[in-house]
C-alpha cells in the first residue's frame, strides 16, 4: 500500500484497532507514524523495542505496605491518562521477553491493571528482508493488529520532501527524474552504503548543516566544495553519490506554485533571478494551484505570491492580477485585490499602454 492511502485509511480506523506496518528498513515508517500523528492532533510516544528489556515496558518491582508490585513506566502510564498514539517500532526485533509485554498491550489495552486510555491508539513497526537479523512474531500477536505492508512510491517521497526545509529543490528533480536513486531494491552486499529515503534526508540535512546545499550549485558546471561527494556517499553510497553531484553541476532548477506560495521568503533570492518567462510560467501554476478543489488557499499563500510578482515585470504583474479575477473565486479574488490592487492601479495610471 502506498504512504497516502495507509495514512488516510490508519487515521479512520476506531483507536482500539491496533496497526502493524511492514516494510523494508529506511522507508521512514517513524516518520509516517508522526505524521498520522498531526493529522489527528495527538502526540505520539516513540519506543524502540530492540533496544529495550522487559523491564523497560512493566515497569520495576517495588514493595508497598509490605506487598511488591511493578511500579508502571512513566510513558505507559501517559498513554492510560490521555489519548496518544503508542508506537513500538523494530517489533520484530525486539526479545521474546519484550514481544510478550508488547502482546499484552496489544491483546488487552492494559498492562499490570493498568489500562490504556480509550482514545489511546496503538502502533508497531516491522523490517521485512533476509538482510535484517529479527525474530519471528508469534502468529497470535499478528492477527492483533490491522496489518498492511508498505510500498512507498517516488509520488509519496517527494509530497513529503516538499514540505521539509532541509530537502532542496535540485534533490527533488534528481529523485524526480532518476527515481531509481531514491531506494535500492537489488541484492544487498553486507557492508556497503545504499541510498533510501532516511538516508537521503539525513544527507540533506548534513549538507545544509555544513553550508554545502545543493540548490546553491546547481547548474554552476564548476567544481562543488570538496567535501560534497565525500559526505553524500557516507549517506547515499558512491555510485549514487557521482550521479547526483555531476546532476547538481548541470541541472537547471524548476520551481513549482508551492515553492512560491510556501517558502517564497527562504528562495526569493534564487527565483528573483529566473528569466521572465519561466517567471511567467510560475504565475500560471499559481493560477492553476488556486482553482484546485482540493487547495485553500492562504492568506501567507497570497502574500507570498504578491510579493514575488512584484519582482515581474510590469505586464506580468498586470496580466497576472487579470487571470486572478478571472478565477471566479470570490475569496482568493478579495485577498489578491487587497495585496495587487493598489500596485496594479499605480502601473496602469503610470502607463497608457495597457
Amino acid at each position: 500500500m502506498d504512504i497516502q492511502t495507509f495514512v488516510k485509511v490508519v487515521s479512520s480506523l476506531p483507536a482500539d484497532i491496533s496497526v502493524l506496518a511492514k516494510g523494508p528498513t529506511g522507508i521512514g515508517k517513524s516518520h509516517i507514524v508522526h505524521q498520522i500523528g498531526q493529522r489527528l492532533n495527538m502526540d505520539v510516544i516513540d519506543r524502540r523495542l530492540a533496544q529495550m528489556t522487559e523491564g523497560d515496558i512493566i515497569g520495576l518491582p517495588e514493595l508497598v505496605d509490605g506487598v511488591t508490585r511493578f511500579a508502571p513506566v512513566d510513558w505507559y502510564i501517559r498513554a492510560c491518562k490521555e489519548p496518544v498514539i503508542l508506537f513500538f517500532d523494530e517489533l520484530n526485533r525486539a526479545t521474546l521477553e519484550v514481544q510478550q509485554c508488547a502482546f499484552q498491550i496489544v491483546l488487552d489495552r492494559e498492562l499490570n491493571g493498568h489500562k490504556l486510555h480509550p482514545g489511546t491508539r496503538v502502533y508497531a513497526a516491522v523490517n521485512e528482508g533476509s538482510e535484517y537479523q529479527v525474530l519471528d512474531m508469534d502468529p497470535a500477536l499478528v492477527r492483533r493488529f490491522w496489518t498492511m505492508a508498505l510500498e512507498p512510491t517516488t509520488e509519496d517521497w517527494l509530497a513529503w520532501a516538499s514540505s521539509c526545509d532541509d530537502i532542496g529543490i535540485v534533490v527533488r528533480q534528481f529523485i524526480k527524474a532518476h527515481p531509481a536513486h531514491l531506494r535500492y531494491t537489488g541484492e544487498l552486499e553486507s557492508g556497503k552504503v545504499y541510498p533510501n529515503p532516511a538516508s537521503w534526508h539525513r544527507m540533506c540535512t548534513s549538507l545544509k548543516h555544513a553550508n554545502m546545499f545543493p540548490d546553491n550549485f546547481a547548474g554552476t558546471g564548476s567544481s562543488l566544495p570538496d567535501l560534497f561527494i565525500s559526505m553524500c556517499e557516507g549517506f547515499v553510497g558512491f555510485e549514487t553519490s557521482i550521479a547526483f553531484a555531476d546532476y547538481v553541476k548541470n541541472c537547471n532548477i524548476a520551481f513549482s506554485a508551492e515553492d512560491v506560495l510556501d517558502k517564497y521568503p527562504e528562495l526569493n533570492d534564487v527565483i528573483d533571478e529566473l528569466t521572465n518567462d519561466k517567471k511567467n510560467d510560475l504565475l500560471e501554476q499559481i493560477i492553476a494551484y488556486t482553482r484546485l478543489d482540493d487547495k485553500a488557499i492562504t492568506l501567507s499563500q497570497v502574500t507570498n505570491a504578491c510579493n514575488f510578482a512584484k519582482s515581474c515585470s510590469d505586464e506580468m504583474i498586470v496580466n497576472f492580477f487579470n487571470m486572478v479575477m478571472e478565477t471566479r473565486d470570490v475569496e482568493n479574488i478579495r485577498m489578491f485585490h487587497k495585496h495587487l490592487g493598489r500596485l496594479v492601479t499605480d502601473i496602469v495610471n503610470a502607463s497608457d499602454k495597457y
